[in-house]
């Protein structure tokens, strides 16, 4: 093989899967047929679940400048009244909800984040044309273009192949997959600005009748509006300056000497292919669903694609798991992304209308729901959006211990489960991460005490000691990190008289870690590197939920000298040099 894995396309989704893989020591190359990355208008949206995986690249130092904390949305009608204001508080994921970011910039960080492995290269003017699955292997054929204005055709050998080229994608449509959903015929022209003539932070998302609209604060001053054109406004218009200073009219003192970067129209799409793979060839991102931006969530959606499939790509290659695995990339990532489609078509319609009669409707219900406090806290704190739960893939049902699968709520004939406060599995989401203590770190958040691969965690107690030596060469060959998470008074004591020496002993600051085993009558968990939690247990099933777990993730025997192979393999995650997250102290 010329390489392991060949993406096409050097978008958000595939320069984040490319900093995953080289992060996890695997062999990459990034096909783009551009020749440098797009710069136009794009997402202005970044949630706590993606700035999560930022912070698994290593990146965050580099990307927070380009973001704005605690983004605030507020949908207002063509009076001004607010319908809906959306201001999520807390930090379960270890990061503010919402995020304002300049998509260009934050993406031009991840692709210099690429730089940092020998083992990842990406090629601008290389156009992917076609490729052959011949089930052992793929062959990528690709255009390439030459200084001289001819094009040169080569073809690269790769185990895997993941199509990351948006919504016109080529590798979807050779997998000859539907893509099924909506393309509403509404045009929107976005308007970038320099030297914000508002001032203002936040978003508004403006359901007004005359002509719906989005005004934004974004990071470096910028302001971005969005408008809604009607079908007898020519797409050519929003080139004109008179055009574009009479939508701005009503929102400026001053619309004619606005320091505009750039206008472009677009439509809103909301599709998904009804397969995420086949064989060794696999779509993620833009190519396996497209949403409208309503939610602000095309972005995301795309971190989320690229944090699933990124580690299940390195356990195949890696010998830990055999490629059944990467099957749970569709079935854990397909239902989410439709939901967030689904629900972002529904704010457009929503803030779409132009009918006066259906708008006054809509006015006056939303004034009824805003009397309930708690409606009101329901869209404040984004309780609508629904958050990953994964019912199938690697998962183990906590209760049965069944792998692969499992029901939302919990069923158990234990005393100690049956009085649990949440009956809801936690398994199947993402865990949290909280502010911690270890010996040598002061305080950090978790992810970068833990380290990005698998960890396995037992409240009060040391894992070592629930586990079989067999057990435990088992989870060597996983790669797993033990933790014992205890309270913080505590931490000392089990770091002197508890903790094995391959036990890390992390100490719970804000008491979160001690009230996440308290609710759910859990004593260990098994994390995955995309911080989800893979399988829960009473400390005394953990070996009968680790044999589950190996089922359910497609685990290849330990055999002799595998489990030196996977230490290797784990040592390049945790000691790739720039490619380890440096340990931020929070004060």
């Amino acid at each position: 093989m010329q390489t392991e894995v060949v993406i096409a396309g050097a978008g958000p989704c595939g320069l984040a899967l490319a900093n995953l893989l080289g992060q996890y020591g695997r062999k990459v190359v990034v096909l783009e047929a551009r020749e440098d990355l797009i710069d136009y208008p794009r997402g202005v949206g970044l949630d706590d679940e993606s700035m999560r995986t930022i912070q698994t690249m290593g990146l965050t130092d580099e990307v927070v400048p380009y973001t704005i904390p605690h983004h605030v949305m507020r949908l207002v009608n063509g009076k001004g009244e607010v319908m809906v204001t959306n201001d999520p508080t807390g930090e379960p994921f270890g990061w503010p909800r919402k995020f304002g970011f300049i998509q260009p910039l934050v993406d031009r960080e991840l692709y210099r984040g690429t730089q940092r492995y020998d083992d990842v290269d990406v090629r601008f003017g290389h156009t992917v044309t076609g490729h052959v699955d011949h089930g052992d292997h793929v062959a990528v054929t690709v255009s390439v273009a030459q200084d001289d204005g001819t094009v040169r055709e080569e073809t690269i050998t790769a185990q895997y192949l993941v199509g990351c080229e948006g919504g016109s994608s080529r590798t979807r449509k050779a997998m000859d997959v539907d893509f099924v959903g909506e393309s509403p015929s509404t045009r929107w022209v976005v308007i970038d600005v320099r030297n914000d003539p508002l001032g203002v932070p936040n978003v508004y998302l403006g359901a007004d009748p005359a002509r719906p609209y989005v005004s934004i604060g974004l990071p470096h001053a910028i302001r971005r509006w969005e408008f809604m054109l009607f079908d007898d406004e020519p797409s050519e218009r929003v080139a004109d300056d008179e055009f574009v200073a009479e939508l701005l009219r009503e929102h400026v003192p001053d619309s004619a000497s606005l320091d505009v970067i750039r206008r472009r129209v677009f439509t809103h799409h909301g599709r998904i292919a009804s397969l995420f793979r086949e064989g060794r060839v696999l779509v993620a991102g833009d190519a396996a669903h497209l949403m409208p931006v309503w939610m602000g969530q095309g972005w995301n959606s795309g971190m989320r694609d690229a944090t699933n499939l990124s580690w299940k790509l390195a356990s195949v290659l890696s010998g830990q798991a055999d490629d059944g695995i990467l099957d749970s990339y569709e079935s854990e990532r397909r239902d989410h992304a439709k939901a967030m489609i689904d629900l972002s078509m529904t704010l457009g319609n929503v803030i779409k209308p132009t009918n006066r009669v259906v708008c006054g409707a809509r006015d006056v219900a939303s004034r009824m729901l805003n009397l309930s406090p708690q409606v009101k806290d329901y869209f404040a704190d984004m309780k609508f959006k629904p958050m990953p739960f994964y019912a199938e893939g690697v998962v183990v049902e906590p209760d049965t211990l069944r792998p692969g699968r499992q029901e939302r709520t919990r069923r158990s004939r234990f005393m100690t489960v049956r009085n649990a406060v949440s009956k809801v599995t936690p398994v199947g989401t993402q865990f949290i991460q909280p502010r911690v203590r270890t010996a040598d770190v002061h305080e950090a958040r978790l992810d970068d005490v833990v380290g990005p691969w698998w960890t396995v965690a037992a409240w009060g107690n040391d894992p070592a000691r629930l586990f079989t030596p067999q057990e435990r060469e088992q989870l060597r060959h996983m790669g797993a990190q033990l933790v014992c998470f205890t309270s913080e008074s505590q931490r000392a004591w089990a770091q002197d008289n508890l903790a094995d020496p391959e036990t890390l002993v992390v100490g719970c600051v804000d008491g979160a870690l001690k009230s996440w085993f308290d609710t759910r009558a859990m004593g260990v968990v098994f994390l995955r590197p995309d911080r989800f939690v893979a399988a829960a247990c009473l400390a005394q099933e953990a070996g009968k939920a680790l044999a589950s777990l190996r089922t359910a993730m497609h685990a290849t025997p330990v055999a002799p000298g595998a489990v030196a192979e996977a230490a290797d393999v784990a040592g390049d995650v945790t000691d790739a040099g720039a490619a380890t997250p440096s340990l931020e102290v929070v004060a």
